[in-house]
């Protein structure tokens, strides 16, 4: 297990992770102290206390923000895939093997008669 230490308006804090997250705790301590200091303007507060859980309701309301997006847009995407169903609407098996032949025997027919046309070059 390791720990980061992170300073968060002039206090630090440790924090104990998982090996190999301590960059992604460093980041969300940032992301916490620049919120924090947007809204403190910048400034040392003199309710410090105060200061962290305004940060911290900030911090809830984008999460919650965030969510009521997501499922939203899953409710939209369950939607559009149980609205649309795609069903394939071509030939039969039977007649899709008919034209395949079809194709194939004119195709040695056009081989045929461009063999004779340049054998008539030729004579």
């Amino acid at each position: 297990m390791a720990e980061v230490n992170l300073i968060i308006d002039g206090r630090g804090y440790g924090i104990a992770c998982d090996d190999g997250q301590e960059q992604r705790v460093k980041q969300l301590g940032k992301y916490v102290y620049d919120r924090l200091r947007q809204l403190t303007g910048g400034g040392n507060a003199t309710n410090k206390a105060q200061s962290m859980v305004l940060t911290s309701l900030l911090l809830a309301d984008e999460v919650f923000d965030l969510t009521e997006r997501l499922d939203k847009s899953t409710q939209q995407n369950e939607t559009v895939s149980t609205d649309k169903i795609i069903t394939y609407q071509g030939l039969n098996p039977q007649d899709e093997q008919n034209i395949t032949n079809l194709i194939g025997m004119m195709a040695d027919k056009v081989e045929h008669l461009t063999a004779r046309a340049k054998a008539k070059r030729r004579a």
